[in-house]
């Protein structure tokens, strides 16, 4: 954007949280200094000629801007500079940015900000917010000696056409630039700044006014809390079903008197010879089963700090730097998991299962962030990710996280094999013709539902802070949903493996897998639905960017609720321990 720059300002340096979500802090002309206020200080004007083309290419891009109602976010002391507005049921709520500007169309209807002032009325014209009114709120420390801190800072975003730039007064009628505008067009930006002493406002609590009055917060907390109370109930549900009826089945079988009463049952028991015949695609499914435990270990320790605070708004970046760390250093558990059921399956390419669990689904994962990379180094963008962070990307996947996988896959191997309680018949049992409901494709589709539906309250709010730059800070409800969402998978996964078992088919690891992991599917469901009905993304690249971080998500998601399979294996072992006895 061809804003006002700031002279012979170092940039200052990003972590690489901010740098992997496209957070670029750039240097700002706006100086201030304690306690000195300022009225109507000009910082720089800007002047575009329509009649040249590069003049014209910034004044439309300017428009477009404006008309998609991108939003200036600025920072005072780590704390975003917010404006303060009044909405219905007398809230007030406080964005963490201000629009460049607003349009009117050209049937004379406002849109966005442009409904705050009455003098913007101008069919088909656009109003550039080039003033604002700054207020710095400030405590003095206790111990004078130390100083003030800055506790709040709020501005209003106004629009001014100065007739005088380099003497403005900030008064008359807003900056109007007609959509048909020819000829020469000057924008002159100003400020003002005035302090506040605010005595109530602690420092250690001073983000509080913008959290609290963040939008649809009551709906959001009895939302959750609804959501709660139906996985919880649904939960039980499952539970106490489950224990009814193993407990009968158990209860039936130890009556037994004779062999002959044996071979009349009927169910999960005549599948105990082939109940841990090694699946098809073992190696895929033990590799899967290993980058879940890394992604499973790597969420539960993220949110176990997100909860403690380490990892709030206020540390910009610090949420997916510690992803990011946890997940390199995780390389061992993923390797050991992975070793360990692919040794169970009865495989003996340890070298390439080894290999595919340290470069399978880390290796998808950046090529399609390579390509979104790509694209935004194509279309000039910002958020692009430098060459050399790219480079530190990679030598911490190659140089750390590849040789934790090579250790845990050692000591994976090292150990025997998982003893199954039951020895695993030569020849395969036929599986008898399923009913509708106990086929794969119908068990697995209805298996995602309930999982899915502890969480998509929380996704929407997931979503609206990486697209709509909303915070999030909920994360306290959010680790909550995680827990709930891990035991609802695994209880839905059991009880589907149970109906499949009672059905005599014994081909239940990958659909244990897929049963849980089919939420990802409405994940991406639901990811669409948001692109449509809530997002105004236009043009090819900025689509395509969607998609393929949203496919980026899904993939982690798909592994990481694919991995609540360990009850599942555990439930198994407890039939085959029952009919061994």
């Amino acid at each position: 954007f061809d804003f006002c720059q700031a002279e012979g300002k170092k940039r200052p340096s990003e972590n690489l949280g901010q740098v992997l979500f496209g957070e670029r802090i750039e240097p700002s002309p706006y100086r201030f200094t304690f306690n000195k206020e300022e009225t109507c200080k000009p910082v720089c004007t800007k002047t575009y000629d329509t009649k040249k083309p590069e003049d014209k290419q910034k004044l439309d891009f300017l428009k477009k801007s404006m008309l998609l109602n991108y939003q200036h976010h600025w920072i005072v002391d780590n704390m975003p500079v917010t404006w303060c507005y009044d909405v219905e049921d007398g809230q007030r709520f406080c964005n963490p940015g201000f629009p460049i500007g607003c349009y009117i169309t050209e049937d004379g209807r406002p849109k966005d900000a442009c409904v705050i002032n009455s003098e913007f009325h101008e069919k088909d014209t656009f109003y550039i917010f080039n003033h604002v009114d700054i207020k710095i709120y400030y405590h003095i420390v206790e111990n004078g000696a130390l100083g003030a801190r800055l506790v709040a800072a709020k501005l209003e975003p106004k629009s001014y056409k100065h007739t005088h730039p380099e003497n403005p007064d900030c008064s008359g009628v807003p900056m109007d630039i007609s959509n048909k505008a020819n000829g020469e067009v000057k924008i002159a930006y100003t400020y003002s700044v005035t302090f506040h002493e605010e005595k109530k406002i602690r420092w250690a609590s001073r983000w509080d006014y913008i959290l609290e009055s963040m939008p649809h917060t009551h709906i959001q907390w009895f939302s959750i809390m609804n959501s709660l109370v139906i996985v919880l109930f649904l939960s039980g549900m499952v539970a106490m079903i489950m224990l009814r009826t193993l407990h009968k089945d158990i209860a039936r079988y130890n009556q037994m008197d004779s062999t002959e009463d044996a071979q009349e049952e009927f169910g999960w028991k005549l599948v105990h010879g082939d109940i841990f015949r090694p699946p098809r695609k073992g190696m895929l499914l033990s590799v899967f089963l290993g980058s879940g435990t890394q992604i499973l270990i790597m969420t539960f320790v993220t949110l176990f700090f997100a909860c403690l605070g380490f990892l709030s708004p206020a540390n910009r970046g610090a949420l997916m730097t510690c992803a990011v760390v946890l997940w390199v250093l995780l390389g061992t558990p993923a390797g050991y998991v992975a070793a360990r059921f692919y040794k169970s399956f009865g495989g003996e390419k340890w070298k390439t299962n080894v290999l595919l669990t340290s470069f399978l689904c880390p290796g998808i994962v950046f090529a399609d962030f390579f390509i979104m990379n790509l694209i935004l180094w194509g279309e000039g963008s910002s958020a692009a990710i430098p060459f050399g962070t790219l480079v530190a990307i990679l030598a911490l996947w190659f140089c750390i996280s590849v040789p934790l996988t090579f250790i845990g896959a050692y000591f994976g191997f090292k150990k025997n094999a998982i003893e199954h309680p039951v020895r695993t018949n030569q020849i395969p049992r036929q599986i008898p013709e399923q009913s509708f409901y106990t086929k794969p494709l119908p068990g697995i589709i209805m298996g995602g539902i309930l999982p899915f539906g502890c969480i998509f309250i929380q996704l929407f709010f997931i979503l609206n802070s990486i697209w709509s730059h909303q915070m999030y800070y909920m994360f306290g409800f959010l680790f909550l949903v995680f827990i709930i969402l891990v035991i609802t998978c695994s209880e839905a996964t059991i009880l589907l493996c149970y109906f499949h078992l009672c059905a005599e088919d014994y081909h239940w690891q990958w659909r244990s897998f897929l049963t849980s992991g089919f939420t990802a599917v409405y994940f991406l469901i639901y990811a669409i639905h948001y692109f449509f009905s809530k997002l105004q993304i236009t043009g090819t690249a900025s689509t395509i960017l969607y998609f393929g971080y949203t496919m980026i998500m899904v993939l982690i998601f798909f592994l990481f609720t694919g991995k609540c399979i360990y009850p599942c294996l555990n439930v198994e072992s407890n039939f085959s321990f029952v009919q061994e006895n």
